[in-house]
Order: C-alpha cells, then structure tokens, then sequence
C-alpha cells in the first residue's frame, strides 16, 4: 500500500537524521518532545539499533550497516561490563541489535553475542520458582519474587539460543517462564497483571500487582501487547498451541477496549477524560503482535477477519493522527507515547519502543519483513 511506503520513507529519512546528527549515541526518553542523545545504559537501546537494522532492510543504504554495526561494539562492551544489565530486558537490548546482525548480515559476532546475552539472561533464572526474575538481585526484598508481562518479549533471545545450541537449559526456562506467565499473569477475562509475585524461597504464588498500571487490578494496555506478541512467538518457537490461544485472547481482549480511532490509552480501566493520556507505543506493539498471530492461523480461522481490520485501522490511526510526517525536524516517529504514566515520566512523548515496532509493523505490511525476534529460516 503506498501509504506504508511513504510512512516507512519517511521514517527512514528521521532515522538517518538522527545518526546524522547524534553519531555513536543512544536516544532516551524525555518529557520535551524529543529524546535526550547519550551512551548505553537503559534497556530500550535495543530498539534504536533494530530501527536502524530496519532501514538497512529497507534502503541497503551503507550507513545504516555501518552505524548499526558499530553499536554492535557497544553492547558487546557492555555486557563485558555488566553495565546496567541486572535486570530481564537482555531480550529487548540483544535481540534487535546483536542477532539483528546475524539475521541481516549473518555476522558471526552478532551470533556469538546474542548466544553470550542468553547466558547472561539466564543468571535471572530462579529454580525455585521456575520463572525468570524481572529486576534486582536474587536477594532483592522487593524484587525477588516478581515477574512481569514484558519478559515474554525477552524469553525469544532462550529458545533461540536452544535452537542454535541444543542446550536444553534454555528451551526448560523459557517454556517455564511462559508458563507460568500464562497461569499467573493473564486473568480469566483475558486481561493482565502487570506483575506478579511468589515467594523467593519456596516460589509460592503470592499475588497480582502492577507497577505501570493505572491500579493493580487494571489492564496497563503495553502490558497486554506485549503479552499478544510474547505468546504468539512463544508458539512460533514450540508450537504449543495453548500460547497461540493466549495470544488470540489476549488481542481480542485488546481489540475489544479501543477507543474510537482504534489508538489504545495507556491502561484500559482508566477514566477518559480530555487530558487522558494515549499510549501510542502499545498499538504498535499489539499491531507487530496481530502480525504474528495472522502468520500461523488456517486460512478459515474466524480470528482472521477480526485481526485484520483492527490491524488496517490501528495503523491508519497512527500513520495519519499520531506519526511525524510532514514534520522533518521531530526525532520521533510516533507521538502520544506513555512510559510511566502513574510515575510521572514520560506521560505524552515520543517512545524509542513505539518508534522500532511502529516501523516494523510498516515492514511487515508493506514488505512481509519481520523484526528481530527470530531466525528468518523459521517463518512459515
């Protein structure tokens, strides 16, 4: 469709801007309407670099290898480090940069970093509980039991390692992890908790929470797309038809609790009044997640139908309300991005995460290229 066309050139002529104007730096959030340019340290990284990977697929423009490579030394030195790593977003930091390389370029370091990261995620592992530790150190009092929604975005970087390795560690805590991400993180109405916690010492489940949402018994909108993704690639990696359900659930719940122009607020059960803010970040999640989904259903699946529209009109919605074009000065992609509502930070802003699956989804649409998630050897 032409108008993904124009979105992605547009996307891409932001893109080689910022390189352009910040070489060698990262972008992170700020309440300014643009980002704050500085070194690695935050898990979003990832998703600059997979961005940059992206418009390489798109353009083989040199300078989008080069840069996208050069962050490659960055990360690498930083996992060396451990620099700012005590924590389960190893997926989103590895997967989009380190085995983008591989997937795009088939550059043996990139593989051997990703499979290195997946070593070091696994350090989160907790026997006891059989799930994956979000934050802090084993030992954290507050953070030693809780999992939360986004790591199933996390566990594709275990189950590829177990693809390339045959290491069964990996596939046993990944599918673990899914587990009991489906039992205890998605509710019966096909909501989800953002987080939840078990006691470290024995793993027994405690209770539901959220730390993003708008209260604990609410839907945090990023919280479900990143569940209608994780599970779908959960499946595409096992083929355990009970994370695809999930993953249908979970988007028609999604699907169910849009609002009119089809561009989620940031939690489902908040009150909407003028100045709620959106969450442009989770759409194009859920979009990439919808995209998903559709790859493994039988051609007369009545979900076909259902995902499909939404997809359109999500994508319409934020290409044509929402999105930057026509504004070539904006180092953003997509507008009315949430990070941390409840916290105050970065309540209506531009999220480097909604920028990557924003073009990703775009990718998908207009040229059938997937993000990072995977091995392309693996697509149906």
């Amino acid at each position: 469709m032409i108008m993904w066309e124009q979105a992605i050139m547009d996307a891409v002529a932001k893109t080689k801007r910022n390189i352009e104007q910040f070489p060698n730096l990262f972008p992170h959030i700020t309440e300014e309407k643009r980002y704050e340019w500085g070194d690695s340290h935050d898990w979003i990284e990832g998703f600059y670099t997979g961005m940059i990977w992206l418009c390489y697929e798109y353009t083989r423009e040199p300078l989008f290898k080069e840069t996208a490579m050069a962050h490659l030394e960055d990360y690498k030195q930083r996992l060396e480090e451990k620099r700012e790593l005590d924590h389960h977003d190893i997926g989103f930091l590895y997967l989009p940069s380190a085995l983008a390389a591989w997937i795009v370029d088939q550059n043996e370091d990139g593989k051997q970093l990703a499979l290195k990261a997946a070593d070091h995620l696994m350090l989160r592992w907790r026997e006891e509980g059989q799930y994956i530790q979000a934050w802090g150190p084993k030992d954290d009092e507050q953070n030693g039991g809780r999992i939360i929604i986004d790591c199933m975005m996390n566990i594709p970087l275990l189950n590829w390692a177990y693809d390339q390795t045959g290491d069964d560690r990996y596939r046993v805590a990944a599918n673990a992890h899914a587990d009991k991400s489906r039992r205890y993180l998605m509710r019966g109405d096909d909501s989800s908790y953002h987080t939840f916690y078990f006691n470290p010492a024995d793993g027994k489940p405690i209770s539901g929470g959220t730390h993003q949402g708008f209260h604990d018994g609410s839907t945090w909108s990023r919280g479900q797309a990143w569940a209608i993704y994780g599970f779908a690639l959960s499946y595409r990696y096992t083929r355990d038809p009970k994370y695809l359900e999930t993953a249908i659930r979970a988007a028609r719940f999604f699907i169910e609790h849009l609002p009119e122009d089809h561009v989620a607020y940031w939690d489902f059960d908040v009150t909407i009044e003028e100045d709620t803010p959106r969450d442009s970040s989770a759409s194009a999640i859920a979009i990439c997640g919808m995209l998903e989904i559709l790859e493994h259903l039988d051609a007369e699946d009545d979900n076909i139908g259902l995902l499909t529209e939404t997809i359109e009109k999500s994508m319409i919605s934020l290409v044509n309300r929402y999105s930057t074009i026509g504004e070539s000065d904006q180092e953003g992609l997509i507008k009315h991005g949430s990070y941390f509502v409840r916290g105050g930070i970065g309540p209506d802003d531009y999220m480097i995460w909604g920028d990557y699956y924003y073009l990703e989804g775009l990718l998908r649409l207009a040229k059938g290229v997937p993000g990072y998630w995977y091995e392309r050897a693996r697509a149906n």
